[in-house]
């Protein structure tokens, strides 16, 4: 028991997590080296692949700067709450690390459903699903929010009495499991593993363009918050990715602003300072009653849920994505 219950200060938490992120990142990369050797020996290499992986990358440079510039907002946040105004002055142990990473986990669930649900989180996700490609390097592809949005979804943890910089390393943690699992390399993983954690498969699904694949999967490390709300979906047929319609671009300069452009040219264009700010909250795909839109911004509408307010035309746009999505990448080789 002695293990279990010795005590971590904010130092030795602030050193695990960047021990955690450095070393994931060097297997990462020398992990996406092993892919670009198997598309070589495949055949299916090209330079838009190339040039998809190097915007990811740098998408993941501004997100690092970014997130410095936010590191502020969020202990700042946080450190009004701890411990002034938590529930309960937790100890940090190995037992309340465990603990804080489900819980982190159970809060990156609902994180990630709602930036697919709402207009503003989509403008800044959107970016991390617009690849027409699927390997380690789409982990790092990150949007202009990404670094920012999630603060609101683990400021419950330090309510509850969790130490900031162990809320800091549980989310962290949840997302170094997630990069792992952007790869096409690994098939499906034994039944058991499969039913409860989050695998290449289950996030394969989840980044597919495919209509039954839209809006599934949410789950950082464990498929079991999918299951239990519905949004479960295991891989069937062949995943093909990307956004609809397709950014159609590897300028890292489009990948990264797209969403929000998309986003800022609705609102600019439909009238009514109620209906702009709705884009901001309503699903995307959706549009005020009447309005005809001169373009779609990349979108990811379930087929077989009509948003309110949207129009017969934008349903049928997006159960094409998948054809289209294809078509698009023969292109681009």
């Amino acid at each position: 028991m002695d293990f279990w219950t010795h005590m971590f200060d904010e130092w030795a938490l602030y050193e695990l997590q960047q021990f955690a992120d450095g070393w994931v990142f060097v297997f990462a990369m020398l992990f996406f080296v092993f892919e670009l050797l198997r598309l070589v020996l495949k055949h299916e290499m090209s330079w838009t692949t190339i040039g998809d992986s190097l915007s990811n990358f740098i998408t993941l440079a501004v997100h690092i700067g970014l997130a410095a510039l936010f590191a502020g907002i969020y202990l700042g946040a946080f450190y009004l709450i701890y411990p002034n105004y938590i529930l309960e002055l937790l100890p940090t142990n190995y037992w309340t690390i465990a603990i804080c990473i489900v819980l982190a986990d159970f809060a990156y669930y609902w994180e990630h459903r709602v930036a697919h649900r709402i207009g503003l989180g989509w403008a800044t996700h959107t970016v991390h699903h617009s690849s027409p490609f699927f390997n380690i390097s789409v982990a790092y592809r990150h949007g202009p929010l990404d670094a920012i949005f999630g603060l609101p979804f683990y400021l419950p943890l330090v309510l509850i009495g969790f130490d900031p910089y162990l809320v800091i390393l549980a989310a962290t943690i949840v997302q170094l499991y997630q990069t792992i699992l952007h790869t096409e390399t690994i098939g499906k993983l034994p039944k058991v593993y499969e039913a409860v954690m989050n695998t290449p498969s289950h996030h394969r699904v989840h980044h597919g363009s495919n209509p039954q694949y839209i809006d599934k999967n949410y789950a950082g490390i464990f498929i079991i918050w999918d299951k239990m709300f519905g949004s479960f979906a295991e891989e069937q047929e062949k995943v093909v990715y990307g956004v609809s319609p397709a950014i159609n671009s590897v300028n890292p300069l489009v990948v990264f602003c797209h969403g929000f452009t998309g986003l800022a040219a609705k609102m600019w264009q439909t009238k009514g300072l109620g209906n702009k700010l709705a884009y901001l909250i309503q699903p995307p795909g959706w549009q005020p009653q009447g309005w005809q839109p001169s373009g779609l911004s990349p979108s990811r509408l379930q087929s077989s849920e009509q948003v309110p307010g949207s129009t017969n035309e934008d349903v049928t746009k997006n159960e094409d994505v998948a054809k289209n999505t294809a078509e698009v990448r023969k292109r681009l080789k």
